[in-house]
């Protein structure tokens, strides 16, 4: 198995389940409740429910080069402006776990807004082979990714509750890997924390890591990541650090690694859940974003 390959499949391993379940009962609840098809069985009674109340809420899209990027945003219900907090999706795109986050964030006192970045490879929540899921969202260009955020930060800059001075992106999976390629790439990011953000080129459409990068963040970066992570082991963690280390951003934008934790332990609706690190991650975000002027 050449590298390329071994990746890939660790990448598989560490993205869906090793559960059994009644495939058809799991795609029927998956659909009614929202969430991703292709990413295990719906832990319908330990996903986390956040209610709309005193929020507004509202989703769109956004026209952009190649069609119109789908968004969903949260935020007080309460008049005035909110420091805005960009969340990238996993692989599956924009599904019900990003909207519930949304809603946290909105909660913590934020204007939370998320987007569907693969929607030109159609609504990958709603595909059964998880498969062809990674494939379609690994086909999405970092180039196009990119220019895709710059429309949404320029239309965040424009909506009345969303105080964009005080920006801050975060992300899971595929989506940690964007909180890092963004920072490099926008000067008006405040403060990002990436979650398990995969640390691997991919060409042709992902041609560069966050390694690669490391030189270039404007703004800190929180590295939130799993010890036990079959996709991205501690020796690809190290090298990160290694990275930040060699161009003195180590002690700006530090990792902190969960001993024994799986991929996705953010992730509520799914099996590789782990309430006690997701909970202590998420204080670490909020903390984060306050301690760097998101807040």
């Amino acid at each position: 198995m050449n590298d390329k390959a071994q990746f890939d499949q660790q990448h598989f391993d560490s993205l869906y389940p090793k559960v059994k379940f009644s495939r058809r009962g799991f795609i029927a609840s998956s659909f009614a409740t929202g969430f991703a098809v292709s990413a295990g069985p719906v832990m319908a009674q330990q996903a986390i429910k956040t209610p709309a109340d005193g929020l507004e809420v509202g989703e769109g899209v956004l026209p952009v080069a190649g069609g119109n990027l789908p968004i969903y945003f949260a935020a007080p219900k309460k008049a005035g402006k909110y420091a805005t907090v960009i969340l990238i999706p996993e692989i599956w795109g924009l599904h019900e776990y990003q909207k519930d986050v949304c809603r946290r964030l909105a909660k913590a006192g934020y204007y939370g807004i998320s987007l569907d970045p693969y929607f030109r490879q159609g609504q990958l929540w709603k595909i059964t082979d998880f498969k062809q899921v990674l494939s379609a969202a690994n086909a999405l260009d970092d180039k196009v990714m990119l220019a895709d955020l710059d429309a949404l930060v320029a239309w965040v800059e424009q909506q009345p509750k969303a105080n964009a001075r005080k920006l801050g992106i975060t992300g899971m999976c595929r989506g940690g890997r964007t909180v890092w390629m963004y920072t490099a790439h926008s000067k008006k990011i405040k403060a990002g924390v990436a979650w398990y953000g995969g640390l691997n080129a991919l060409p042709p459409a992902q041609p560069q890591t966050p390694i690669d990068i490391a030189d270039q963040l404007n703004a800190p970066v929180l590295g939130l990541y799993a010890g036990a992570d079959q996709g991205i082991p501690p020796d690809a963690v190290e090298r990160m650090r290694a990275a930040l280390l060699a161009f003195g951003k180590d002690k700006e934008s530090p990792i902190h690694v969960y001993p024994g934790m799986p991929h996705a332990f953010h992730a509520d609706y799914r099996p590789s859940y782990r309430k006690e690190a997701a909970e202590d991650g998420w204080k670490r975000m909020l903390a984060w974003f306050k301690k760097h002027g998101v807040a």
